[in-house]
């Protein structure tokens, strides 16, 4: 037995649906999977949460401790990466003070806003990341560790800070291996 599940077991996790080569380790947890759909060459390492709407493509590793809340839908497409300790929110709470905060209030006392976030082809979130609900990540940027992403982030440039700024331009190289 491996720390990861086995094909078999795969198929009783519920999964809208998956690919093949894809491994999940037996301590990561996952909230609504019949909402989840993951693709080819897939890894997902211990103590991730998977929560709600997620299309996870092809040719990606989710580093441990990774969270993913999916509420409102979460895409990460191929060849993308999530280092370990990163959160993605695709909902969050109203922390202004004029609302009560968390889900063990009624609907009527609490103000949970969000949208999806899109995370595209050949991105990098570095670890201790936190990404905030409705923001694309274009394609091939970084996210450099411990940052925080609140605006949309624009193609090929490597970013990082609280809020993030493009700190320089990245290489293209990688599609050569594509």
């Amino acid at each position: 037995m491996t720390s990861f599940y086995s094909i078999e077991e795969l198929k009783h996790l519920g999964l809208k649906s998956y690919g093949h080569n894809v491994l999940i380790s037996r301590f990561c947890n996952i909230y609504g999977a019949d909402q989840i759909t993951i693709g080819n060459n897939v890894r997902i390492d211990d103590f991730c949460i998977l929560s709600g709407k997620i299309e996870i493509g092809s040719n990606i590793h989710i580093s441990a401790y990774v969270a993913l809340y999916g509420a409102n839908g979460i895409k990460i497409e191929d060849y993308s990466g999530i280092s370990p300790r990163s959160t993605i929110y695709s909902a969050m709470d109203d922390f202004s003070g004029d609302y009560l905060v968390g889900p063990i209030h009624s609907k009527a006392t609490i103000n949970v806003k969000g949208g999806m976030v899109l995370v595209k082809k050949y991105v990098q979130i570095g670890c201790n990341c936190v990404i905030f609900p409705n923001i694309t990540i274009e394609e091939g940027a970084v996210i450099g560790a411990m940052s925080l992403v609140k605006e949309n982030v624009k193609s090929w440039g490597i970013y990082a800070g609280i809020p993030v700024v493009k700190i320089k331009d990245r290489k293209k190289g990688l599609l050569n291996f594509i």
